[in-house]
């Protein structure tokens, strides 16, 4: 459980300078945030965070370096004294997904507002989970969590069985429904039915707005 403190330490992971530098300015004039130190890599993050004694680490995706949600799901087994959020420009279900199932406690756009953010970050320092309006968006179960409530909502992928999943990122590809048959040694009857599927459970009406998500989504390129 984190430690009641008088300032809340926030360490950042991004390797943008700009962004970096926004965050020391807007942290000076918030007497309950202390910007206390960063990394351009999720390299060294958790050795950071206990030397810096960090409450909360905002990360990036995108960096050079070792995968950040490695370097989170680290965080919460060696150091769980700090709490990880998000903070990317890439708001994408399968990150989502990898945010939480490596025990992020929040996330947020780059283009959300920096009081947004530093709300979510009292939140998260608080004992909840917090979300950005774009991720909001895309989860269930958000709205449903509650102060003290330690399960975090799912993404929409979440609700994919891992079969529909792989049928999506091929779908993502370009592929045909009978390449796709071919591949998974299955008939083109059966992925018929996995893409039916698919569409139900991510709310999608048509075949072309289904391409187009994977695609968005980056799917083809897992």
């Amino acid at each position: 459980m984190m430690n009641k403190k008088r300032t809340i330490r926030v360490m950042c992971v991004d390797d943008h300078l700009f962004l970096i530098d926004g965050l020391k300015a807007r942290f000076m004039t918030q007497s309950d945030l202390e910007f206390v130190g960063s990394l351009p890599t999720a390299d060294d993050l958790v050795d950071e965070a206990m030397r810096l004694q960090a409450d909360i680490v905002l990360v990036d995706i995108e960096m050079a370096g070792q995968d950040p949600f490695v370097s989170i799901d680290d965080l919460r087994r060696r150091y769980p004294d700090a709490r990880a959020i998000i903070l990317s420009a890439y708001v994408r279900d399968h990150y989502i997904s990898a945010a939480l199932k490596a025990g992020a406690w929040g996330y947020f756009s780059k283009s959300d507002s920096p009081m947004e953010i530093m709300a979510g970050i009292r939140e998260v320092a608080d004992g909840n989970f917090a979300f950005g309006q774009k991720v909001q968006e895309r989860c269930e179960g958000i709205k449903a969590v509650q102060k003290g409530n330690v399960k975090p909502p799912r993404s929409r992928l979440e609700n994919l069985s891992p079969r529909e999943l792989e049928v999506l990122r091929l779908i993502g590809r370009g592929m045909t429904r009978s390449a796709i048959a071919q591949l998974l040694c299955r008939s083109p009857k059966t992925i018929d039915g996995h893409r039916e599927s698919i569409m139900e459970k991510l709310d999608i009406h048509d075949r072309g707005e289904l391409l187009r998500f994977a695609i968005r989504e980056g799917l083809a390129e897992a």
